[in-house]
């Protein structure tokens, strides 16, 4: 099962690189017409490089986070040596996969991201709960599919969830995405 789930969302992500960056046939030509830009393949190019890093980092990073599945929940927890809790294992993941440092709890992650409709969702966006009856109090990494991967609760391990299920449809908050966080910076020598 966890090999299946691997491949479809290793798909999915392939499947959302291989778009074309041809003028006026995708979403980046598309803009530069609506912007009354003159079509420029290097500006298309470069563009399309940009979206292309994006999407590899958001592919890397899902791969990343599957890697963890079975690892136990652990209230406080934020490495696979001692567990996750839901905010540690999406801190955990974007330090380690890219370099970001997101903050420590989860409505803090919601307030430190960008507001996105949930028909926008990409791989690597954060989706967030209510189920310790307040806003923004379970979090999970967005991979594909409808699907997301956290650490849902003490007694359970990181497993993918699917946010069609009525428990997670009654209880979701919204949806984010990580953007413009600076790399994680190496502290200052102390003297």
């Amino acid at each position: 099962m966890k090999q299946a789930v691997c491949v479809i969302v290793l798909s999915t992500c392939v499947a959302a690189q291989a778009a074309p960056t041809v003028a006026g046939d995708d979403e980046i030509g598309r803009f530069a017409v609506e912007q009354g830009w003159a079509p420029n393949a290097g500006l298309l190019e470069k563009l399309g490089q940009v979206r292309q890093n994006v999407s590899n980092s958001a592919s890397e990073l899902v791969l990343t986070a599957m890697g963890f599945l079975g690892v136990p929940y652990r209230r406080g927890g934020n490495n696979a040596e001692s567990g996750f809790d839901c905010s540690g294992f999406v801190q955990a993941m974007y330090e380690t996969t890219l370099g970001w440092v997101l903050p420590r709890r989860a409505e803090q992650q919601a307030a430190a991201t960008r507001t996105i409709d949930r028909k926008d969702l990409q791989p690597g966006d954060l989706v967030f709960f209510n189920t310790m009856k307040h806003a923004f109090s379970h979090v999970g990494i967005y991979v594909g599919e409808n699907k997301f991967i956290h650490s849902p609760k003490p007694g359970a391990q990181v497993r993918l969830e699917d946010m069609g299920q009525s428990y997670w449809q009654a209880r979701f908050d919204g949806a984010r995405r990580v953007l413009s966080m600076a790399p994680a910076e190496p502290a200052p020598a102390q003297p």
